[in-house]
């Protein structure tokens, strides 16, 4: 039976197993490299067995767990290997994106991104809290995502995604968000604003580069590229 031919509940239930489970993951109940039965993916998620049967081969499919034979599932390890291909991939996702968006983004949307990030660079100068650093990185992430939503391509954006998880593990792993860090990351952000806000491109996109260098280059432990 394909997806679409299944009951609607049937396809919910097992949307919201697939959200729990990296809901969990990111939440660090999951940690990279454990290994986990069904039982327990029961236990942590809250859904049913029968849900985490039919969940088992997406996230396999995602790259998110491994099966080892006579060990059961282990989730994915945060490895070289797994830092270079995420950066990789985004990239890729990321650049075209920007491009785009510059082009395409209006001036009430590209507005509305600067606006969010002055405010955390205001609130910082007044004191940076665990709130604070909390509304950052939401903020940093909304500007990734909405680059990548806005090209309306549900398979980019799935693809997107699962990518993010794995970025976001990378760096709760390797690197986070904190003191230092908070108006690095503000600033590079409206360097990015600052091309999509000239309606140039190139300017963009070197900008939006020099960000995600930046980032892997902390996620390889090699600091600022």
């Amino acid at each position: 039976m394909t997806e679409a031919a299944r009951p609607r509940g049937e396809r919910s239930l097992r949307s919201r197993a697939y959200d729990s489970f990296t809901e969990r993951l990111l939440a660090r109940d999951i940690l990279p490299g454990q290994f986990l039965s069904q039982r327990e993916l029961v236990e942590i998620t809250g859904m049913p067995l029968g849900a985490i049967r039919e969940l088992v081969p997406r996230l396999e499919a995602d790259g998110l767990i491994t099966t080892v034979p006579q060990r059961g599932m282990q989730v994915a390890h945060i490895d070289l290997d797994l830092v270079r291909n995420a950066f990789q991939l985004r990239m890729f996702l990321e650049l075209e994106a920007a491009a785009l968006f510059t082009i395409n983004a209006t001036d009430d949307m590209i507005g509305n991104i600067r606006a969010a990030h002055e405010k955390v660079l205001n609130d910082a100068e007044k004191g940076i809290t665990p709130e604070l650093l909390e509304r950052a990185q939401a903020v940093d992430w909304s500007l990734h995502d909405c680059i990548i939503d806005s090209l309306n391509n549900a398979i980019i954006s799935n693809v997107y995604r699962v990518n993010s998880v794995k970025i976001r593990l990378i760096r709760q792993e390797r690197f986070r968000l904190n003191e230092t860090l908070l108006t690095t990351v503000m600033n590079d952000h409206l360097e990015i604003i600052a091309g999509f806000e000239s309606r140039d491109p190139d300017r963009a996109v070197n900008a939006l580069r020099s960000h995600l260098d930046n980032a892997r280059g902390r996620a390889l432990g090699l600091g600022e590229m």
